[in-house]
């Protein structure tokens, strides 16, 4: 079958030999290109409308297959891919190295959730070990009412729109700050006054607990007011004011007007059985503020209502901290309590806290240390009448625990836990310590007597203060804060670890006696008589057996964690209870296992000795049990020294590891008839001269009653 070839082709043809033979004959490109383009544009002439319709098919099929090849360019990018491609590793680009980070700075701003695991310093932080096996349920002490707990309004702190004091937001506050006198503590605090009057005008509340034993602080306060207002400017500035201006906020004083102009205005309650507004309108005036406090009567009650009085002063002044547009609220509140107890009215804590939070304002105290590990202390009461016997007398006022609940438990080194030396626990009572830290308040710990270096006698004790014998550096017991936690969240992380739990439950036990003043010497002529005896002997042992390992297996469970707590504070404490009890319930139970080992017979190496002497001795020798413990007691007690150096908890392990654990028989001579002992000859026995009774009753000054303090 024949095909007849269209024109395009043969034309085609023609073109491509026409071409040829001009490239043969040599000719220049340049010619060779304008022949082609000649013979174009003549065929183009000869044929107009097949070129048209030409060049319209070829760029159609032109943009088809360019639209084919670039999808064929991008399915296999999208679709396809290559398991078995061959990855190249390339040296890394030579760069400047980022300069590492050597130390790791901790936020000073800690955070404002109550009961968060967050603080200011990580050593401070809660380091409750994260446990969730089931621990045994605390005693009814720490099982609380529902009224006890108080309303915690964590997530409606802020939520109203109170300015609260610009640089208090995400604040909490400081503790354990140790001063020798309330007027280092004024001096302090006269900084903090002059930091709130630089954002804004400031009202300073001052509350004065009403009890007889706050006498020198109030009058070391009053005498320090001149120094305060002087430093900040504010008597200057009175100086400079005319008659007039003088004359217009007298006037506005006695109607009731706050001077809105002032830099810094006062108020002063009085807080016992009553709480007390002893200025209707706040003022600047400084006699006037010295004059209040020269005459705050005495409240002889006993009680002590600081919450409510901080509570009452918050609702007082808090519409000063209300926004008043751009600017702010109208005036900075800061409130200053001053008193030597933990207040009788701690139920209201709560309430206390989420007012001052609310509305910015922050809550210093001027206290007293707490006692460790204690409820009462000893306060020297000197009648502040000189008309009466100035003789000091001791009376017992609340002044602790540092703690929420107990966490020391109540073994004595004496027969009895109350006489025992009462010592600095570094820091305030627990709930007005809590006030403080939670408001970005700070507490300062006054005692006249605070000496770090030695131990302070009783005769030494200054008027009002507490009868402490060892104080601790505040910079060493930085680590050992407290938990300052609500009452829930407290019971909780308490519960939540088996080694506080078990802490907090012995320390909650009736205090527990090992055995103190022991018989050592037995005749030992009689064999019968030397039996009964040590079996007299066995039976006084015997009686502080039961609460002694009652207590130890109370703290048995968090042996085995306490590895995990790193909490110094909690550490110490457990390390210190267990050692402890360890160390009095061996040297009690192996002075009775000693009587009984000698029950069945010892004989005297040296003829002439009748006597058996029991001696301390750091060997026990009866029975690898109470070794074993005896070691587990030791180890502990070592390991506060070396980790809580400077503490409270060294100062007992070391008093504890003085005494040996364990015991060991001597022997030696007792003289069955001694001589009579010699009486004095009259020439040596003067009878001492006459006392003129009457005269000196006359001399006499009358004694009063110690006041409830």
């Amino acid at each position: 079958m024949s095909m007849t070839q269209s024109p395009q082709v043969n034309r085609d043809e023609s073109l491509t030999r026409r071409a040829e033979e001009d490239l043969v004959d040599n000719h220049d490109v340049e010619t060779d290109v304008d022949a082609v383009d000649a013979w174009d544009e003549e065929e183009l002439e000869e044929e107009p409308v097949l070129q048209t319709d030409e060049s319209a098919a070829f760029f159609g099929s032109m943009a088809v297959h360019i639209l084919i090849i670039v999808s064929l360019a991008i399915m296999p990018s999208q679709i396809f891919k290559d398991e078995e491609a061959v990855v190249i590793v390339s040296p890394p680009v030579e760069t400047e190295s980022e300069p590492l980070i050597e130390e790791v700075v901790y936020s000073d701003v800690p955070e404002i959730e109550i009961g968060s695991n967050s603080t200011a310093e990580a050593e401070m932080a809660d380091a409750s070990a994260e446990m969730f096996a089931p621990v045994a349920e605390i005693p009814s002490p720490v099982e609380l009412e529902k009224s006890d707990l108080g309303d915690i309004e964590v997530n409606r702190i802020f939520s109203q729109p109170m300015a609260p004091m610009d640089r208090l937001t995400n604040r909490k506050g400081t503790v354990g700050e140790g001063t020798t006198g309330a007027s280092g503590a004024v001096d302090r605090l006269t900084f903090e006054i002059l930091k709130s009057m630089e954002e804004r005008p400031t009202l300073v509340v001052w509350l004065f607990d009403q009890s007889g034993s706050l006498h020198r602080q109030r009058r070391e306060i009053r005498d320090r007011f001149d120094r305060i207002y002087d430093e900040l400017g504010i008597i200057a500035k009175a100086k400079e004011k005319t008659e007039e201006e003088l004359r217009d906020a007298a006037i506005r004083e006695r109607r009731g007007i706050m001077d809105h102009d002032a830099q810094l205005l006062n108020s002063v309650i009085g807080f016992g059985d009553k709480i007390t507004l002893y200025t209707e309108t706040p003022t600047e005036d400084v006699a006037e503020i010295k004059e209040i406090v020269d005459n705050i009567e005495t409240d002889s009650s006993g009680v002590e209502r600081v919450f409510s009085a901080v509570k009452n002063a918050a609702e007082q002044y808090k519409s000063l901290r209300v926004n008043r547009g751009e600017n702010g609220p109208q005036r900075n509140v800061m409130l200053i309590v001053v008193t030597d107890e933990r207040g009788d009215d701690e139920q209201q804590v709560e309430e206390s806290i989420s007012i001052c939070r609310k509305y910015g304002i922050p809550v210093h105290i001027i206290g007293v240390p707490a006692p460790f590990g204690r409820r009462e202390t000893l306060v020297k009461y000197i009648d502040p009448d000189p008309k009466y016997d100035q003789t000091p007398q001791w009376a017992s006022v609340d002044q602790g625990p540092e703690t929420f609940l107990p966490e020391r438990v109540q073994l004595p080194f004496t027969a009895n836990f109350e006489e025992e030396p009462t010592i600095d626990s570094g820091f305030g009572p627990y709930a007005l310590t809590r006030l403080s830290y939670e408001t970005g308040g700070i507490y300062f710990n006054v005692h006249p007597n605070r000496n770090v270096s030695r131990r302070v006698n009783k005769r030494d004790v200054a008027a009002y203060a507490s009868d402490m014998e060892y104080f601790f550096d505040p910079a060493a017991m930085a680590r050992y804060r407290p938990d300052y936690l609500s009452p829930k969240d407290y019971v909780a992380k308490v519960k939540a670890s088996p080694l506080r739990n078990a802490l907090v439950t012995a320390a909650q036990l009736k205090p527990v006696t090992g055995i103190t003043r022991p018989r050592l010497r037995f005749i030992g002529n009689d064999q019968a008589q030397l039996s009964g005896e040590l079996t007299r002997a066995q039976q006084d042992a015997a009686r502080l057996e039961q609460p002694l390992g009652q207590m130890a297996m109370t703290l048995e469970p968090g042996m085995k964690v306490r590895e995990q707590e790193d909490s110094p504070r909690w550490r110490a404490g457990f390390d210190l209870a267990m050692g402890r009890v360890l160390a009095q319930k061996v040297r009690t139970e192996t002075y009775n296992a000693m009587l009984a080992k000698a029950k069945l017979g010892m004989t005297f190496k040296k003829e002439k000795n009748n006597t058996w002497v029991l001696e301390p001795s750091d060997e026990v020798s009866v029975g690898s049990k109470w070794k074993r413990e005896a070691e587990t007691a030791r180890m502990l007690l070592e390991a506060v020294v070396h980790d809580h150096p400077g503490t409270p908890w060294e100062l007992l392990a070391k008093k504890e590891l003085e005494v040996p654990i364990g015991w060991t028989w001597t022997e030696d001579f007792t003289d069955l008839s001694p001589p009579p002992a010699r009486r004095p000859a009259n020439n040596n026995n003067n009878p001492a001269p006459a006392r003129d009774d009457q005269k000196r009753m006359l001399q006499k000054a009358p004694k009063r009653p110690v006041p409830k303090l």
